[in-house]
């Protein structure tokens, strides 16, 4: 091997075979990441793909919303997304029957598309732009309005049980009076439903995961969620088996989920099993009761939980029950326990704060 100096050439010293590996290696990681942003600036040499990208930067959409925006055919819309993921630049997630997409979080393709912002468009390009912009506000609205309807057709049975119990306001200032002070991190919401809980407590949060199983809740706060001061990613999944590594999450609220799991201990294991250690677990459902059209109209599986069956669930998934509150006013009492995962500096639990103590809202 020579290199040259000057014009002079100059055989190298005989490397040691260690060196010669390290050398390799080093050599193999440089190629791989010139490889991987020529992927990436390959990729986003294409104006529909540019489009795409900058659609992305505003939202998560489903490859049919991107198709109804950009005017084209789903079929072609896909292969441009598709060369988009193979280089690393979107995130795809399967979500029922509809696939979702989202700019990537790691750091190459973060750094290029923040760019994106101080790209110098032409004035033909700024048009283009403008026009997806108003398509893409077209489906914010289609979003809201379907959220309404479904809100529409399942109105009379969420008020009749919100009638038996203390008013939804109440809870919420309970919830927010026991978070408060504490570490939200990362909070994983579990069950969310409309979305209420994650909108809540965005204000006090880095970051929040919010799941549920159906769908169809996941698009009602996904048009909810809308432009929430934190970063919100929607999961579809379930309880038992939630799509998250171990101790990944600060903390984490199931709120009146828990009353539909067969196997509500299983659910308390699988939440301990993603909080790290010293963060909070907050559940709020009923106290145990007799209503059994709830059983039977509302699917519920369980008729409330006792302080007991708590305490205990909490103790077998590593956790210690750090307080807990009755909220009376109506028919159902709500109750909500707070716990805690172990660590290095355990509490003692904290006992019942009062019986049937109600917050103002």
């Amino acid at each position: 091997m020579f290199r040259r100096n000057f014009g002079v050439a100059r055989r190298e010293p005989p490397e040691s075979a260690p060196h010669r590996l390290l050398t390799g290696y080093k050599e193999s990681f440089i190629s791989l990441s010139v490889t991987e942003l020529i992927d990436i600036f390959r990729a986003l040499a294409d104006p529909t793909r540019l489009r795409v990208v900058a659609l992305l930067r505003e939202m998560e959409l489903a490859i049919g919303e991107l198709a109804a925006v950009l005017g084209q055919s789903q079929p072609r819309v896909s292969r441009h997304v598709r060369i988009l993921v193979e280089a690393g630049i979107v995130d795809r997630r399967r979500e029922g029957s509809w696939v979702f997409l989202r700019i990537a979080a790691n750091g190459a393709v973060g750094e290029i598309i923040g760019q994106a912002e101080k790209w110098p468009f032409s004035a033909r390009e700024a048009l283009v732009i403008a026009h997806d912009a108003r398509r893409l506000a077209a489906v914010r609205e289609e979003r809201a309005a379907a959220a309404a309807r479904y809100f529409a057709d399942h109105a009379a049975e969420w008020d009749a049980i919100r009638s038996r119990h203390i008013a939804e306001s109440e809870v919420e200032a309970a919830m927010l009076a026991m978070m408060h002070n504490r570490r939200l991190g990362h909070l994983l919401d579990i069950g969310t439903g409309t979305g209420r809980m994650a909108e809540i407590f965005a204000p006090t949060a880095r970051r929040i995961t919010a799941l549920d199983r159906s769908p169809e809740m996941l698009r009602i706060a996904r048009a909810k969620l809308a432009g929430q001061p934190v970063p919100i990613d929607l999961l579809q999944g379930d309880f038992l088996n939630l799509p998250l590594a171990d101790a990944s999450t600060d903390s984490i609220v199931i709120h009146q989920a828990l009353h539909f799991a067969h196997e509500p201990d299983r659910v308390i294991a699988e939440a301990g099993r993603v909080l790290r250690g010293g963060g909070h677990l907050l559940i709020v459902d009923f106290a145990p009761h007799e209503d059994e059209d709830l059983r039977t109209l509302a699917a519920h599986a369980r008729l409330g939980f006792s302080d007991a069956q708590i305490r205990g669930w909490f103790a077998s998934a590593g956790l210690l029950l750090e307080t807990t509150q009755t909220l009376g006013g109506g028919d159902l009492a709500v109750k909500l326990w707070l716990g805690r995962r172990r660590s290095d500096e355990d509490q003692n639990p904290a006992t019942e704060s009062g019986p049937s103590k109600r917050l103002a809202a």
